[in-house]
């Protein structure tokens, strides 16, 4: 690959597998995965549960490491980095949103949404500034002083959203971000993942179990028994 190109991946993924032992038994949950994920594009990962996609995900997002293989993020290789080193990769080049929203429950939304921007050592003020666009962005700019717990399903899960896109990450890895939803909030959240990738220009990585979302995708890739069998 030509170091052109390579500066336009942002995830690859290079024969990796996971096993994990229970006692004696070792299962195997990754095997000869290889893919690579370019910046701005968007990418839906299907398949049967225990197919592998979240552990995937998990691995491309530096939350753990692969057994075996290569995973770079940004330009970097995973393995090489102290576990301190990729926690800041994380904040600087990855976005999370997950089935459930893991919203600090005694914070606001403003809050909760200012923190990866206060780890990464932004003064208080900036991080509510760039906190509070980033919610108006998602339509909560009136819901900046409530708790997720006086927010409803489609709120929190917009909140998350807004957490994980505020500091302008190079990849935005979203496992079933829709699942929690009814029919109608999951499209619309679905639409503002779309946005707001067009808008950011940031990869988007979507696990999901809905095909007609994920046809909406530039590509997608199924999974069964730990590697990918398909790609479309």
């Amino acid at each position: 690959m030509s170091e052109a190109n390579l500066n336009q991946v942002v995830i690859r993924c290079v024969g990796v597998g996971k096993t994990y032992a229970e006692g004696k038994l070792k299962v195997e949950v990754l095997r000869g995965v290889s893919l690579e994920i370019a910046r701005g594009e968007r990418v839906a990962i299907v398949g049967s549960s225990g197919a592998g996609k979240s552990s995937l995900l998990q691995l491309m997002g530096g939350l753990d490491v692969p057994s075996v293989g290569e995973v770079w993020v940004d330009g970097r290789h995973l393995a090489r980095l102290s576990e301190t080193a990729r926690g800041r990769l994380r904040n600087q080049s990855v976005g999370f949103v997950y089935q459930f929203h893991h919203l600090l429950g005694e914070f606001s939304a403003l809050e909760n949404v200012a923190m990866p921007l206060l780890i990464r050592g932004l003064s208080v003020r900036e991080a509510r500034e760039q906190a509070s666009a980033m919610l108006e962005r998602v339509g909560l700019g009136k819901r900046l002083e409530h708790k997720p717990g006086e927010l409803s399903g489609g709120e929190r899960q917009r909140t998350a959203l807004a957490r994980a896109l505020v500091t302008k990450p190079q990849v935005l890895l979203a496992d079933e971000p829709t699942g929690n939803l009814d029919s109608r909030n999951a499209a619309a959240m679905f639409d503002l993942l779309m946005e707001l990738n067009a808008e950011q220009g940031t990869a988007l990585v979507v696990v999901t179990h809905d095909l007609a979302l994920a046809s909406r995708m530039e590509r997608v890739l199924h999974m069964r028994d730990g590697a990918i069998v398909e790609a479309e």
